[in-house]
């Protein structure tokens, strides 16, 4: 037998709306893809310095637990001579959260990182850089003719 089902009233709707809009913003705002700029237009592509230098970064306000971050990074080839590097991870100019190598093969990397941001959830904003360098091959040529060069970019990030 059906059942006859009545519309709600609009009190009852607003209440409903009401209790909907409260649990919104308790919850805060969760962005599922997080963008990354480039540092300048020099860092766009190839960076060859030997020291760490910033080619990626963003302000987040860290409302969830983890941020998961996709890299791809290449060193250079010049003159046949492989140039191998460094990259890193650092939250807030200072704390360094993840790092690794560049292959000094002329080949990809494709890092996968799950970065935990529970330390930082009462900060209002979280600064989050990429950042890579140049450790070995040609001394030679590169971008800026000081050495073969380190590329990076990243892949995915995404608040989890």
């Amino acid at each position: 037998m059906p059942r006859a089902t009545t519309t709600p009233n609009v009190l009852q709707r607003l209440a409903r709306a009401e209790r909907a809009l409260a649990a919104l913003q308790r919850e805060g705002a969760v962005k599922d893809e997080l963008a990354f700029f480039a540092t300048s237009y020099n860092n766009l592509a190839f960076e060859d310095e030997t020291t760490f230098i910033t080619l990626w970064e963003t302000v987040l306000t860290p409302r969830t637990a983890t941020l998961a971050l996709g890299l791809v990074l290449i060193g250079d080839q010049v003159s046949a001579v492989n140039t191998g590097g460094d990259w890193r991870v650092q939250f807030n100019d200072a704390v360094v959260v993840a790092s690794g190598t560049v292959p000094a093969t002329f080949s990809f990397s494709f890092p996968a990182l799950s970065l935990d941001l529970t330390p930082y959830r009462g900060n209002a904003q979280l600064k989050v850089q990429i950042q890579i360098r140049r450790t070995a091959g040609a001394t030679t040529g590169g971008r800026f003719g000081g050495g073969g060069c380190i590329g990076g970019s990243p892949t995915y990030a995404r608040l989890i």
